[in-house]
């Protein structure tokens, strides 16, 4: 590991005691405080050509969580942050940097500040007044974000654009263009944007997990895998990669390995409805009619908001599995109080799969009082 993480100064001077005995010849320094991490291009200092050991105390100040995760700028996440550090003392060959927990330091950089405030408003002042200061690729992305924040996505790809002019080999930039892309619903460019983020810091999962999911919208299933498993190739325990790599095997037809995928998740993630969801649906492709009811139960059974779409599927296992009277009920008891629109589209997604079902199952009975029901509440 190149980043090491202590509880304590003790500790700390314990393992750079330890650390000298191996490099007599070494330099320990200290690093930039942490509270400039995300804030900084690029993150690690020049180093001398000798080993050497950084040093830096209070990371949680790098951690700044104002923001919600939906627009959190990528560069005060802790995996990225530890991914952008650790190929940076890789690219030395002979650094380790040491940090220590703790509390905010009281130190802190006013981006830092910014990203503290409570309200999207006060932070985009407070990160144009620092920008209007300095205009760095680092407070352009930065204040990007505040931008993205309050929807004013015009301003925020003016300096995205002007960030990645000046750091073109920045993945945080470009991985924040690629979150600009998606929430103009530009997928192409959306992907160029992960594609390059996860070019520039492969081993940061969320740029494979993005480029996958746009890829998938572009209808390339098969690219969106090749994404997807390079995500899993990084962190073969990480649930949603997993998950994603299950969902594409599916939509390629490879039924057996999707099962596998989420079988993983699964022990990985017992609790998450949605793998319980996802090998449900997979098995009732496979015609396992009474395994995927049981993987459909247990999914709502911890399904806290009862998806609608997964408890008409629970149904249609019903159906196959020859309780149409409790599929007909689990179907009323569904669609009672969704809005009209979503309704309609529920039960047609549900008709379509039904037909589908007894047209290759003809073997399957008593399904036509659902059939029946499902046409008449569509004609209502």
């Amino acid at each position: 590991m190149r980043v090491v993480l202590v509880t304590d100064r003790e500790a700390a001077e314990r393992y750079t005691a330890k650390w000298r005995e191996g490099h007599p010849n070494g330099q320990v320094l200290s690093a930039p405080p942490p509270s400039e991490w995300p804030f900084r291009y690029p993150l690690c200092p020049a180093l001398p050509g000798d080993a050497v050991l950084l040093r830096s105390e209070h990371v949680e100040d790098a951690f700044a969580k104002a923001q919600t995760n939906g627009v959190q700028l990528v560069t005060t996440q802790p995996k990225y942050l530890e991914q952008e550090w650790t190929a940076a003392l890789d690219r030395h060959g002979d650094a380790l940097l040491l940090v220590t927990e703790g509390a905010s330091s009281g130190v802190s950089h006013p981006l830092a500040n910014a990203y503290r405030l409570s309200g999207a408003a006060p932070r985009l002042a407070a990160c144009v007044e620092v920008l209007n200061a300095s205009r760095t690729a680092a407070t352009l992305v930065a204040t990007a974000s505040v931008c993205m924040e309050v929807n004013d996505l015009d301003a925020a790809a003016r300096d995205l654009e002007e960030a990645i002019g000046l750091a073109p080999e920045w993945a945080a930039a470009h991985y924040e263009r690629g979150k600009l892309w998606l929430r103009s619903e530009n997928m192409e460019r959306a992907a160029e944007a992960f594609r390059r983020a996860a070019e520039l810091l492969p081993t940061f999962v969320p740029s494979w997990g993005n480029l996958g999911a746009t890829l998938g919208e572009l209808d390339r299933p098969t690219e969106a895998l090749a994404a997807f498993e390079r995500a899993l190739a990084i962190e073969p325990s990480n649930a949603q990669a997993l998950n994603n790599v299950g969902v594409v095997r599916r939509e390629l037809g490879r039924l057996a390995e999707s099962e596998a995928a989420f079988r993983q998740v699964i022990q990985l993630m017992p609790e998450m409805a949605f793998g319980h969801y996802n090998l449900g649906h997979t098995l009732f492709l496979q015609g396992r009619f009474q395994a995927a009811l049981s993987a459909y139960t247990v999914g709502q059974a911890k399904d806290t908001e009862r998806n609608p779409v997964q408890a008409s599927r629970l149904a249609l296992c019903r159906v196959a599995t020859g309780d149409a009277r409790g599929a007909l009920m689990d179907l009323q008891r569904t669609a009672a109080n969704l809005p009209r629109q979503y309704r309609q589209e529920v039960l047609g997604e549900t008709s379509a799969v039904l037909w589908a079902l007894v047209t290759q199952h003809p073997d399957v009975s008593g399904w036509q009082p659902v059939h029946e029901w499902l046409t008449k509440e569509l004609k209502g």
